[in-house]
């Protein structure tokens, strides 16, 4: 050993509410914390995290926020994996039309529709799968609030949907949702049993998403090599898709 201290991992899961959710009973910023050994680090936590978003100076500031919200504080090296579940993108085409006003000819059914929805989205529709869109489904505010988070505290792009802060902080995006059939993430959330709130349920399973997209990356579909950067990507237990239903030779 040369004496140095190894960096603590710690998986944060954040179901995302709106910037104004504060007195919003069904729908608030939830978080729940684990460490390596999967076990809840300080209480689960659920509220606004708008104040705490304008107020941290820098990812190191954001991170100790989120741990004191959770009653507890980080260790002295922390090695953050941040699940947020919100869409942090937009479709290229749909960008191209808000930007440049440049169209993208005939549109069809709501599930092809690539004004409404990103790549990673239209792939899971043909898996069985049906995300939200931030275009249509009223979760604009969300996507806003988690795309802010990205742009201040972790702004680099290490690969297709994986942002770090260069430092302590890798961010990623999960969907809780297309969770619910898989048996790595069901048996990953049995000994915590049902939190105090939907919201809390959500994070956790962010955050055992982060936990997976750090120690068992192949039980997650990867994004292929076509897929648009600046869209993102929404990492999904393999389990999850449809079992009718196979990946395409594009992903792993």
């Amino acid at each position: 050993m040369n004496g140095m201290a190894q960096a603590s991992s710690h998986y944060i899961g954040w179901d995302v509410g709106g910037w104004n959710c504060d007195k919003n009973a069904k729908s608030r910023d939830a978080l729940v914390i684990l460490d390596a050994g999967l076990n809840i680090v300080g209480k689960p936590w659920r509220g606004n995290l708008r104040v705490a978003i304008n107020e941290a100076s820098d990812s190191a500031d954001w991170i100790n926020r989120l741990f004191s919200l959770c009653s507890t504080v980080p260790p002295s090296q922390p090695k953050i994996t941040l699940a947020i579940d919100t869409p942090l993108g937009f479709s290229d085409v749909f960008v191209r039309l808000v930007t440049q006003r440049h169209h993208a000819g005939e549109v069809g059914r709501s599930d092809t529709n690539q004004y409404l929805f990103r790549q990673t989205e239209l792939f899971l529709f043909k898996h069985g799968l049906t995300p939200l869109s931030a275009i249509k489904d009223m979760i604009g505010s969300q996507a806003t609030k988690g795309v802010h988070v990205l742009a201040k505290f972790a702004p680099q792009t290490l690969r297709c949907g994986a942002w770090s802060d260069g430092s302590q902080l890798a961010a990623i995006e999960a969907y809780p949702s297309a969770c619910k059939a898989s048996a790595t993430i069901t048996s990953l959330q049995k000994p915590f049993g049902k939190l105090a709130h939907d919201d809390l349920d959500d994070a956790l399973t962010c955050a055992l998403v982060a936990y997976l997209f750090e120690e068992k990356p192949d039980r997650l579909i990867q994004p292929g090599p076509s897929m648009p950067v600046s869209e993102g990507w929404i990492w999904v237990p393999k389990d999850g898709l449809q079992p009718n239903l196979g990946i395409t030779e594009s992903r792993t």
